[in-house]
Order: structure tokens, then sequence, then C-alpha cells
């Protein structure tokens, strides 16, 4: 059995859990809701766990894992009360303006990934998981992990480029002086 400071754990893992659920859900408050799900699963379960160095790997697994039921039961069932869903939309702005503005378009672009690759995409690049870590977190055999993040990062190359092109090209009207000179 593991013993570990819980305000520690929180602490250490809040914001990565936070960036991984955001980019599963696509939404803010369904990241909020995921990583408090996945530190009451802690608060509940924790102990059980036997090896220390396997908690990120836990925490990971468990908000996946919350994450698929929870899109599994809200595919089967239709939202009557919402009438649009929300997603986080980043700022739109050309990416040649400042180049540290480009984590904006990176982010837009992986959004619209689709799921499969999105995760692992997610998890490698930006939680710095390993491949073995992803497949145990997304219960898939490693080489899916290492096909499905060769694809995503395909998808996101084309995305990106797709999108940097559509904001180059967009045309700013300009205001029409009038017949007075204003």
């Amino acid at each position: 059995m593991v013993d570990i400071d819980f305000e520690r754990l929180v602490e250490e893992f809040y914001m990565p859990l936070y960036r991984f659920g955001l980019s599963l859900s696509r939404n803010e408050a369904d990241a909020c809701d995921l990583v408090q799900h996945t530190f009451h699963a802690w608060a509940a379960k924790g102990h059980q766990l036997r090896d220390a160095s396997r908690v990120k790997a836990w925490l990971f697994t468990t908000l996946y894992r919350h994450f698929l039921a929870t899109k599994r039961h809200a595919d089967r069932f239709v939202d009557l009360e919402s009438d649009e869903v929300q997603l986080v939309e980043p700022p739109q702005v050309a990416p040649s303006a400042v180049s540290s503005l480009d984590a904006a378009l990176v982010q837009q672009a992986l959004q619209e990934l689709e799921d499969r690759y999105r995760a692992p995409v997610t998890l490698f690049y930006m939680q710095q998981h390993s491949y073995r870590e992803i497949a145990e977190i997304l219960e898939i055999p490693i080489g899916t992990v290492m096909s499905r993040i060769s694809r995503g990062k395909a998808q996101l190359r084309e995305r990106v480029s797709e999108i940097a092109n559509k904001e180059t090209h967009k045309l700013i009207p300009f205001k029409e002086e009038r017949a007075d000179g204003r």
C-alpha cells in the first residue's frame, strides 16, 4: 500500500490532468469534472495502489476511463436542456503575427483531431508519457500507440497547415472614405 500526501499529489498533478481532460473533452467545465472525479477516485481507492511509481499512470488511466464512460453515456442519451455544445475556442490570430501565439494554432488543430489520435498525441507531447505508459493508460498495445501518434502527427501537420493558410489569406476590408473627405 502506498502512503502519498494527497495535497502534494493534487499540487503536482492537477494541471497536467486538467490539460489532458481539456484536450479530451474540449470543454473547461467537463475537464474540471474529470479531474475532480480522478482525485475523488484516488481518495477512495488510491490506498490500494502498491507501487508509488505508478501513481501518475493510475491518475491518467482513471481520468481517461471516466472520460470514456461519460462519453459512452452521452452518446446514448440526448441532453434536452442544452441546445449547443460549448467548445474552448483559441483566439484567432494569424500564425505569422507572433511566434509565441503559435501554440493557439496548434491547440486549435489538436482539438480537431479524432479522439483516437488526440489522446495519444496529447499524452506523448503535452504530458511527456512514454509509449508504455500511454499503452497502459489507454489500454491498447504499444504498437497501436506508436501508429496512432504517427497518424495523429500527420493529421495535426495537415490541419495546422490548412489553418495557417486560411489565416494568412484573410482579407481585411478598408474603411471607405466618404466624398466629403471623412
